[in-house]
């Protein structure tokens, strides 16, 4: 109920009333701060209760709070809370494992649509179902009361981070394989010496499919010194469909024998190694390291292999293994640099400018090397 207060002089400094003053005027300070400033400034004045209510839109007990606590102990504590010990945690451990088993599991398993809990979704659930669970302190949990639960355990309920199921029962073989191989190169090319190539070649294989050809619909506008810092570029753009590079990565020297088509099927691999085949001398054996991609053990290729006996020989990767495959690091360097953010007017100036970008490339050539081979191999 509303109660009389003895109208009792509030005493201030002239610094205090103006850091009142500034206070009630601030549009960043907390909103309960200005409200009990206006207040205190209100009645310092003169003004009395039902006036500073009608005025400032406060209830009557926030008032006398507010002058009560000012009066006993200086304007300061009149703007702050007094001091409350918080109370006892009331949910329970058993009921904190209830959220983060049911954050555990997907909402569509529940009879729900979505595919992920948000923590919107997951605290209206836990409302709803919790008392039935035995867990009544959770009837009235809110989005901050869920977070905090999952925050101690971290646990992120929106959120995938993702990862490679190991699906190539041989995956461990098939890996010691290929890191003999380099192993057995980089002996080749400590010990090489002379022009006379070794008798076994080894060059690493694969393609790098969807290069999109894009064209701009605007020019691109150059940066201008103390206004423009970077390229000006127009949203919009025109697709011209997209080019395959096929390539072979030469691992004794590091330079790249490479291909670009509209398409990379058989016949386009077959074209590759009829490439690599007039490259290296006929008395030299072609080891190929690559991937297990149906263009490269189809029918077809099998078929022109048969024709060339003993002059390929296949090193495949594991299954989802294609970081063992070295002919990666050229594709990286060549997204990193002439075909980062490139713009073309068709596909043929984009074949002719990934041709040009890897003859760059082979005139300052990169010998790719692995350099961990700890991994049991001897």
């Amino acid at each position: 109920m509303a109660r009389k207060t003895s109208r009792a002089a509030l005493r201030m400094s002239d610094e205090e009333r103006r850091e009142l003053e500034r206070l009630a005027q601030s549009r960043t300070a907390a909103r309960r701060e200005v409200e009990r400033a206006g207040i205190l400034l209100a009645y310092a004045d003169g003004r009395g209760i039902t006036e500073i209510e009608r005025s400032l839109h406060v209830s009557r007990p926030t008032i006398y709070k507010c002058v009560d606590k000012a009066l006993a102990a200086g304007v300061a504590s009149g703007l702050k809370d007094r001091y409350h010990r918080p109370r006892e945690a009331v949910i329970t451990e058993n009921a904190k494992a209830w959220v983060t088993h049911l954050d555990c599991r997907k909402p569509v398993e529940l009879g729900l649509a979505a595919e992920l809990w948000t923590l919107s979704e997951l605290a209206r659930y836990t409302r709803e179902h919790a008392p039935a669970a035995g867990h009544a302190c959770l009837a009235q949990a809110g989005k901050a009361t869920i977070w905090r639960i999952l925050n101690a355990q971290v646990v992120k309920p929106h959120r995938i981070r993702y990862y490679l199921e190991q699906r190539d029962p041989a995956f461990e073989e098939k890996m010691r394989e290929v890191l003999l191989v380099y192993q057995d190169v980089a002996l080749q090319n400590a010990q090489a010496a002379g022009p006379s190539p070794p008798a076994v070649i080894t060059v690493s294989l694969d393609e790098k499919p969807g290069v999109q050809a894009i064209e701009n619909t605007a020019p691109d506008l150059p940066p201008k010194p103390r206004a423009y810092a970077a390229w000006s570029r127009d949203h919009e753009y025109v697709r011209h469909g997209t080019l395959s590079i096929l390539a072979a990565l030469d691992l004794h020297d590091g330079h790249i024998i490479a291909q670009v088509h509209p398409r990379h099927r058989s016949r386009e691999h077959i074209c590759l190694l009829k490439e690599l085949d007039a490259y290296y001398p006929a008395a030299c054996t072609i080891r190929v390291i690559l991937d297990n991609h149906s263009s490269h053990i189809s029918k077809e290729t099998m078929a022109y292999l048969a024709t060339r006996p003993g002059r390929f020989v296949y090193v495949h990767t594991p299954k989802h293994g294609s970081w063992l495959n070295l002919i990666e690091m050229s594709f990286s360097k060549m997204a990193r640099s002439f075909l980062r953010r490139i713009r073309v007017r068709s596909r043929d100036e984009l074949k002719e400018r990934i041709l040009k970008g890897i003859a760059e490339m082979n005139a300052a050539p990169t010998v790719m090397r692995w350099k961990k081979f700890d991994l049991g191999l001897t």
